[in-house]
């Protein structure tokens, strides 16, 4: 019998989302924890300590492996803390029951002697702020950052595909110039672009300094130590290899500022706002026939009407946005507040940063599902500016006023606005016009199909 699922991340979308599960999940968590901890020995064991004697190398190997954690001993870790191992009785506190966990294994090794040197001087939130650090830049570096990468390359793809496609651009709703529909797709990719740029740059904070921040336990056993020298040490093990970084927060309580974490948080918010109007524009596309959806063989569009191909990539795209950013919003307002030096209302909070990337996955996948589906529609676009010759009234009115012409706004104002007008009316318009051959030229010469600036070099990015 299969197990009741509440949340779609764990059903309807878990092959989506399995990438995240791998790096933020409770066994991500319990790792990075891990790894944390035997860091932290490894740092300990460097400094000369009356008692601890420095790692030969194959101590250092056996510390490291020691982070490569099996299921077994996943729930060995889970028993420590839930019901109890090896005589010691159910901790209720899951750093704790790594802790136990650890000295059980080293027991079994040549580290067997520094068992007790585990953990030293340590709150738990220093474990727990490396270890949701580290779940933070992975998610963000081998899921999230690939995934937006992506969109970016397919939008830049389809705005030089569509650079010089004309296009009816609206304002308030209304028929106002032409466009192309490359260069619209050009303004999401750029904006995009910028926003993961600076996404890219982010750096993540966690604190390693004591119980409140201040080493406290550290300088009473050894106050001859720089033990924040000490703990950017135990940065640098965890940026090895690392894109994102992780950076010691200078000053914090019992748990670090996060103030790092509402940073990446609102960036990720405006990437999902561009996004969001991304879905929105292509959605009233799709309703224009401006965009054309692929039709898939054994799909269905609607239980009862057959010819309906839905915009439902996009659709879903926008709902899982918004949830993402639910989650976001309220994670940049929570996270960074506590009372005091410590409260413990952050704790079932931070559980949950990956269940917002999740949905923001789920979003990114089916938005890319949704641009790889679509095909502008070019003949209609066409058809639609050749219905809206009025659009040239900008351009004409421009041209006269460059030349001389008296009140040419006015002229204009009066032939198009409230009335639906010919290309035959422009063209009267124009020939009745007392300038220059050259200007009339010039007039005669424009297109609501040429008419359209720089928009088809911007749109290949010039």
């Amino acid at each position: 019998m299969q197990s009741p699922i509440l949340c779609p991340l764990d059903g309807r979308y878990a092959s989506t989302v399995k990438p995240l599960a791998l790096c933020m999940g409770e066994a991500a968590l319990t790792r990075a924890r891990v790894r944390a901890e035997c860091i932290w020995l490894e740092v300990l064991s460097g400094l000369n300590l009356p008692g601890l004697a420095p790692l030969s190398a194959p101590e250092k190997q056996q510390l490291a492996r020691l982070a490569e954690l099996t299921e077994q001993d996943l729930q060995a870790i889970r028993a420590y803390e839930q019901t109890g191992r090896n005589g010691i009785k159910a901790t209720r506190h899951d750093v704790k029951a790594i802790e136990y966990f650890l000295k059980e294994k080293l027991a079994a090794t040549l580290l067997k002697n520094r068992a007790e040197w585990l953990h030293f001087a340590l709150t738990s939130e220093d474990i727990n702020s490396a270890a949701y650090a580290v779940l933070l830049a992975d998610g963000l570096e081998r899921v999230l950052l690939p995934a937006l990468e992506n969109l970016r390359r397919r939008l830049a793809a389809l705005a030089r595909r569509e650079a010089a496609a004309p296009l009816l651009a609206r304002t308030h709703g209304q028929a106002a110039v032409p466009t192309t529909f490359g260069k619209e797709v050009r303004v999401f990719e750029s904006r995009l672009s910028e926003q993961l740029n600076q996404l890219k740059k982010r750096q993540i904070s966690f604190k390693f300094s004591g119980a409140v921040g201040n080493y406290n336990a550290h300088y009473a056993a050894f106050s001859q130590i720089n033990w924040p020298r000490v703990s950017a040490r135990v940065a640098a093990a965890l940026n090895r290899g690392r894109k994102i970084k992780l950076y010691l927060s200078p000053l914090s309580t019992q748990i670090d500022n996060r103030d790092s974490y509402a940073e990446l948080f609102d960036n990720l918010r405006r990437i999902h706002l561009i996004l969001l109007g991304l879905c929105q524009d292509f959605w009233r596309y799709i309703s224009d026939g401006l965009l054309r959806q692929k039709a898939v063989a054994g799909e269905v569009g609607s239980s009862t009407m057959p010819q309906k191909i839905n915009p439902i990539h996009f659709e879903n795209a926008e709902g899982n946005l918004q949830l993402s950013d639910a989650l976001f919003t309220f994670f940049s307002a929570k996270l960074p507040l506590s009372r005091l030096q410590r409260d413990l209302s952050d704790s079932t909070v931070l559980r949950n940063m990956g269940v917002a990337f999740g949905y923001a996955l789920v979003a990114y996948t089916s938005l890319a599902e949704g641009l790889e589906r679509v095909s502008f529609n070019r003949a209609l676009a066409k058809a639609q500016l050749a219905r809206h010759p009025e659009v040239l009234a900008e351009g004409i009115q421009t041209i006269l006023r460059a030349a001389g012409q008296e009140k040419p706004y006015e002229q204009l104002k009066a032939l198009t606005r409230g009335h639906a007008i010919t290309q035959e009316d422009l063209q009267v318009f124009i020939e009745n016009l007392q300038v220059e051959p050259v200007i009339k030229n010039k007039l005669r010469a424009l297109s609501v199909f040429n008419y359209t600036g720089l928009a088809a070099q911007r749109a290949r990015g010039k």
